[in-house]
């Protein structure tokens, strides 16, 4: 069983992370739109799935796990966008570490501050 504020504020945390994240993204110039959506999607997507979330392992644990596993598809999009200064490798790598950060940042918010755990069955 889910918990709808724990769906919620992660959700919405990962629609806040994607605009940080897509905004960081583009101190270097204008983000094309594809890889605009790819980095957007991806965090909100991260928060969504933290949200639904059933694993029984801690926090900590879980939001960067979490990151990491949705972050493996948008790392090989990220492969594709031609970025001044970033290799394939490095955009998929960068991609990677950042989606496991955000996973950790949305399930801290998410557990510790606003105290939403996932509910026992």
């Amino acid at each position: 069983m889910t918990n709808f504020k724990r769906v919620l504020i992660a959700t919405v945390m990962g629609i806040v992370s994607g605009l940080i994240c897509t905004g960081l993204a583009s101190t270097g110039g204008p983000l094309s739109f594809p890889l605009f959506m790819n980095i957007f999607t991806g965090r909100v997507l991260i928060g969504f799935i933290i949200g639904i979330s059933a694993l029984r392992i801690h926090w900590a644990i879980n939001g960067p796990l979490m990151g990491l596993i949705v972050g493996i598809p948008a790392a090989f999009g990220g492969m594709m966008a031609d970025v001044e200064g970033f290799t394939p490798a490095s955009m998929f790598m960068s991609t990677l570490v950042m989606g496991i950060i955000y996973g950790f940042l949305i399930e801290f918010v998410t557990s510790v501050v606003f105290k939403a755990k996932q509910k026992k069955l």
